[in-house]
């Protein structure tokens, strides 16, 4: 059964209120469905990145679709500062829980294997630690004075990500990106963006199989060429580095933010 949809259709799994787990910067971030999802108007999100985010986290928060944020790093990297972000914290308008990316990446693969947590080293005495009441220090039971952090498990209710194809069967071809596969096999649903839809059944390809995440995890697809824009899709096209400096003085204040928001989102600009 094909599970190819409309881009509005493939998103209506994302409803306000929901978890929603996206991936890094560089992995194939879906910013066409960013945009419509500002479009429809979603709200109280608790946006989960793996392990980061840039554009995607800013433009949410400053369109008013988050309520909580759980990553461990928002920035615009060479752009600078991630300005709606950085106005959010100041202004106390989310919730911020700060997390490490092993932390992250633990507790999606504590989902991912149906456990309640998992433990990990490495937080004990940070300051982060200390402003995380959901994370608990136990004594390890297999050894002495051995103390160690359990972290919950994260279970979104969408892992939503852009990929270079999948075909009609919602096998998705994610080649390198592993970590989208953990997110996927974490989330009670997956939706995703791509760039083509796949003429066969990838899971038959020997060549492509390996680097494809099943049909059977995911909820549906929408086609949304260039659906990365003006972030980069790996192999396929780069950052978009004049639009991000754009961003970037545009929205350092609320009117100039307003201005991107009425120009590349209400307006639905093509890349």
């Amino acid at each position: 059964m094909s599970v190819i949809a409309s881009l509005d259709d493939a998103l209506s799994a994302i409803a306000d209120g929901s978890m929603l787990a996206v991936p890094r910067e560089s992995s194939g971030v879906p910013m066409a469905a960013t945009r419509a999802l500002i479009r429809r108007g979603v709200k109280r999100l608790h946006l989960v990145t793996l392990p980061t985010s840039s554009l995607q986290a800013d433009l949410l928060i400053g369109a008013g679709c988050v309520a909580t944020l759980e990553t461990s790093a928002v920035s615009l990297g060479e752009f600078g500062p991630a300005p709606r972000f950085t106005a959010a914290i100041l202004a106390g308008s989310i919730r911020m829980l700060d997390a490490t990316c092993p932390a992250l990446h633990a507790q999606f693969q504590a989902a991912e294997k149906g456990v309640p947590f998992m433990p990990l080293r490495g937080l004990i005495g940070s300051d982060v630690l200390a402003q995380r009441d959901d994370w608990k220090v136990i004594d390890n039971p297999f050894g002495n004075n051995d103390p160690i952090v359990l972290l919950p498990a994260l279970k979104p209710d969408v892992a939503l990500f852009h990929a270079p194809f999948a075909d009609r069967f919602g096998n998705v071809f994610i080649g390198t990106q592993r970590e989208l596969v953990v997110m996927a096999h974490a989330a009670r649903k997956t939706v995703v963006t791509v760039e083509k839809i796949y003429d066969g059944d990838l899971l038959r390809d020997p060549v492509l199989a390996a680097g494809t995440l099943p049909g059977f995890y995911v909820e549906a697809v929408a086609l949304a060429p260039r659906g990365a824009w003006p972030l980069p899709l790996p192999d396929h096209y780069m950052i978009d580095g004049t639009h991000m400096a754009e961003y970037a003085r545009l929205a350092a204040t609320p009117e100039g933010f307003a201005q991107y928001l009425d120009r590349y989102v209400y307006e639905k600009v093509a890349a």
